[in-house]
């Protein structure tokens, strides 16, 4: 898969500065199989991380209001965006015609037996499935991968060959970490599915991706 962000001027450009991590940074030839991935937060962190969509730096969103935190390397895949293609798809799958994309690019949390210390990484991971979680009315899909060549963690091909509990404890955190005291949150988890659908699910936010962002990819090609 081409990448017209990071040839020539985007390479060029992160030899001196740090490249943005949505637009800047290359999905991988591979994708949707295997992919790069940003991740902003591990199990250890107490607060709620997140890229801030104009200058590309991590920041504090808002810390935790309750003792759960995030159960594996949570992040997003860079140069996806979830609008009209992966709003259809949502309401293919549900059977609802009400459902819109979040404007965010795709959501990923990725599984290691390994201990990382800090986001503000990337990784290479390989899809396995994912959760079709509505918010409002909003897709916000959360795609679930393994950490490639993972020592524990690369015999998975499926989300169906997870343990149970692992996939409890996604879900949970999922349906729990945007609670404030005293909010109702309108979160709901409408399916658990495999590595197939989530490759469509990627595919259409890539293709979301080309459709906001076309003038951009249009001007750094022909720079």
């Amino acid at each position: 898969m081409s990448n017209r962000l990071m040839d020539p001027i985007g390479k060029l450009m992160g030899l001196r500065y740090k490249s943005h991590p949505w637009h800047g940074v290359d999905i991988g030839p591979n994708a949707p199989e295997i992919l790069t991935s940003y991740i902003e937060m591990v199990p250890t962190d107490t607060v709620k991380y997140e890229v801030d969509k104009e200058s590309g730096y991590l920041r504090i969103d808002r810390p935790q209001k309750y003792s759960n935190v995030v159960p594996a390397l949570y992040g997003f895949i860079p140069q996806t965006y979830c609008a009209k293609h992966v709003a259809t798809l949502c309401n293919e799958k549900t059977k609802r015609n009400d459902i819109v994309g979040d404007g965010d690019p795709l959501d990923i949390c990725v599984l290691t037996e390994k201990a990382i210390a800090h986001g503000d990484i990337l990784v290479r991971a390989r899809p396995i499935g994912g959760f079709r979680m509505i918010d409002g009315n909003e897709a916000d899909d959360k795609i679930v991968a393994v950490l490639n060549n993972d020592a524990f963690y690369s015999s998975i091909q499926d989300i169906s060959e997870l343990p149970e509990l692992v996939i409890d404890r996604l879900k949970h955190y999922f349906l729990t970490y945007k609670d404030l005291p005293g909010k109702k949150i309108d979160v709901e988890i409408t399916h658990v599915y495999g590595k197939e659908e989530a490759y469509q699910v990627i595919e259409a936010s890539i293709k979301d991706y080309h459709n906001k962002f076309e003038n951009l990819q249009t001007f750094l090609s022909n720079v």
